[in-house]
């Protein structure tokens, strides 16, 4: 990009541990992107505003304002400006749901769009609702599941462009703690998995979900006195924890229409563990849905902002 090309407008997504900036034109083509690992779990409110500018203020034409429309957890309630949330059933939320921030530089219109809550079971989603926009901008009759993998998985039931229902599950955090806090570090490998391994496990989780407790002791114990390698004993914690989870959404949410969100190394987990169980899953990437999610709302600015 030349040094004198400043954007049409800037795309956010602010995650917990990252954030991540588009330059866009005014038709919505990529000009640039740029990311930091400022994200919300590391920012007081009064430094969000000086993270972005790290990575956006030569963008920026003087005297203009250049708008930024902001999904994910700047938007919560320990983030830049708390943005409340819409309630399901409902569509994703639009720009003109979005809360308007006042920043201190008179070059910046930040626009932060909202999450969505769900009443009964209680649960929230910040910055995925934005890539649930963005799928069904390009699948408009979309009737079936969501699965957004990450650290805390979202399965989104989703009827003729509706989130009908959701559940959060903290698989990735429950792996992540129990792989390096609990007694089982002493038994997985650092990176490597046995992907034959994970895959019983899936099915064996899936099958008693209710021994999972037992189970996961029983790769410690089986490290100690059954010749289990690192490799398939990172493999058995996955595979247990993800299995345990299909088993819990199974009864919940058609598994017959699954699109996967996602294009890591858990996202292809989850697309693994699925096809063991004999469900067939549809895997995108994530970022470039977040993104047209992102398009999405700014198409009605000039509409929100007159």
């Amino acid at each position: 990009m030349s040094l004198q090309a400043k954007a049409d407008w800037i795309a956010v997504d602010w995650g917990t541990t990252n954030l991540r900036v588009w330059a866009l034109d005014s038709s919505g083509c990529e000009m640039i992107h740029r990311s930091s690992d400022k994200g919300m779990g590391g920012l007081a409110a009064n430094e969000f505003e000086p993270a972005l500018l790290e990575l956006v203020a030569d963008l920026l034409a003087p005297e203009i304002k250049t708008p930024v429309i902001v999904c994910g957890m700047a938007g919560s309630r320990q983030g830049w400006a708390e943005a409340p949330y819409k309630t399901t059933p409902c569509t994703p939320p639009s720009l003109e749901d979005a809360t308007v921030v006042h920043a201190a530089d008179s070059r910046l219109d930040v626009r932060i769009l909202p999450g969505i809550k769900q009443r009964d079971p209680t649960d929230v989603m910040r910055g995925e609702e934005t890539q649930i926009s963005g799928f069904l901008a390009d699948n408009p009759g979309y009737s079936g599941t969501l699965c957004l993998p990450g650290t805390h998985t979202k399965w989104v039931a989703v009827r003729d462009g509706v989130v009908e229902h959701f559940r959060t599950f903290m698989t990735g955090e429950m792996f992540a703690l129990l792989s390096s806090r609990s007694v089982l570090r002493h038994s997985l490998s650092a990176r490597e998995i046995d992907h034959d391994t994970f895959e019983q496990a899936v099915a064996d989780a899936a099958e008693n979900p209710q021994e999972i407790a037992a189970s996961l002791f029983g790769i410690r114990a089986a490290g100690l006195i059954a010749g289990l390698t690192g490799e398939a004993a990172r493999g058995r914690l996955s595979g247990y924890l993800i299995g345990a989870e299909l088993a819990a959404v199974r009864d919940g949410f058609d598994l017959a229409a699954i699109t996967l969100l996602g294009s890591d190394q858990i996202s292809k987990a989850y697309h693994s563990a699925l096809g063991r169980l004999g469900y067939r899953a549809t895997l995108l990437n994530a970022e470039t849905i977040t993104l047209n999610g992102l398009v999405l709302a700014y198409s009605s600015y000039s509409k929100v902002s007159s």
